[in-house]
């Protein structure tokens, strides 16, 4: 159980990371939030990987992350959205 949330919030922390390097731009967000909506993606990503019943493949879940990081990328993008700039 412990290894299970510590791999979610490091898949979560890189998730999140590379979601917003992918969304084009610059986001008005902390890095610190960014990791948190990339840890929540991860973790609903991993849900709905599951109910679809492609969560446990043999090697890598190829995927289950191209699902988290879609989910992290709307919710960067989101959250991104609602934030005043600082200009």
């Amino acid at each position: 159980m412990i290894g299970s949330i510590i791999s979610a919030v490091i898949i979560g922390a890189i998730i999140g990371g590379l979601a917003r390097l992918i969304l084009p731009g610059r986001q008005h967000i902390s890095w610190s939030l960014t990791v948190i909506v990339g840890i929540v993606a991860a973790l609903i990503g991993t849900l709905i990987a599951h109910w679809l019943g492609f969560a446990n493949t043999r090697g890598i879940d190829w995927w289950e992350h191209i699902l988290q990081l879609v989910l992290a990328i709307i919710g960067v993008g989101a959250v991104a959205s609602r934030r005043p700039s600082s200009q």
